[in-house]
């Protein structure tokens, strides 16, 4: 079950990321100008992470006022800061502006702090767009994220991506979309076998050179199972 929902910076599409906060109850971060997405829906995140310094004057203006009400007005622009303002009902939104000089991005800065609070299950929309960059970097969040015990999903309109773990059972009645990918990160993938699906894999190794082997496949059992040796592999249910 998903406990933490990070909305990043990326391109969103509104019904789909509305619906889907509407469908799952759990704890929302606004990575950075994914403040925007909260403001112009008249919602309100639990936690607010980031720089700002890629915010719409509109929203470095709700920040604003929002420290104007805080009960430490005085914030050093520049240093890991944080203060907390009413969120209705005596809950409270806490904000933590980062450092504009910093090692990790917006996005990975909330994630660690939805770890550091005890998350287990993390979605993050918001995550793809324009920059294939931020994607490849969002990617490696994954990677971070499995390394601590926590699993990341990375998901919009269009895409559900995800690290699958050996032995793992995927069910039709649950499949994002009709297709099915898997492609290896940090080096091959060792004894991939796929059961249940349109093209099957018997304990084959995959290599970046040769992840084409594993786009666009179909689960045709009721349940499928993904079986390795070693690696890491990324699964990407896409629908067009």
């Amino acid at each position: 079950m998903i406990d933490t929902i990070i909305v990043s910076g990326g391109n969103i599409h509104s019904d789909f990321a509305l619906d889907f906060l509407k469908k799952n109850e759990a704890c929302l971060i606004a990575a950075d100008k994914g403040l925007e997405f909260f403001l112009e829906h008249q919602l309100l995140p639990d936690a607010v992470i980031g720089d700002f310094d890629s915010l719409s004057e509109d929203g470095k203006k709700f920040l604003e006022i929002q420290e104007e009400r805080s009960m430490d007005s005085e914030i050093p622009y520049g240093g890991m800061t944080e203060w907390k303002l009413q969120k209705g009902f005596g809950n409270e939104i806490k904000v933590i502006r980062l450092r504009p000089e910093k090692d990790d991005s917006d996005t990975q800065s909330a994630m660690n702090y939805a770890i550091q609070n005890g998350a287990k299950r993390i979605t993050i929309l918001g995550a793809t767009g324009n920059r294939v960059d931020h994607l490849m970097a969002n990617f490696g969040l994954l990677v971070l994220a499995k390394n601590q015990g926590v699993e990341v999903i990375l998901a919009d309109q269009y895409n559900y991506m995800k690290l699958v773990s050996d032995g793992e059972i995927i069910k039709k009645s649950e499949q994002f979309g009709k297709y099915i990918s898997f492609f290896p990160l940090g080096g091959d993938v060792t004894g991939l076998t796929l059961e249940g699906f349109k093209y099957s894999l018997d304990h084959y190794r995959l290599t970046t050179a040769d992840s084409g082997l594993t786009v666009s496949n179909e689960i045709v059992s009721e349940k499928a199972k993904v079986t390795y040796q070693s690696g890491t592999l990324l699964m990407i249910m896409s629908r067009d």
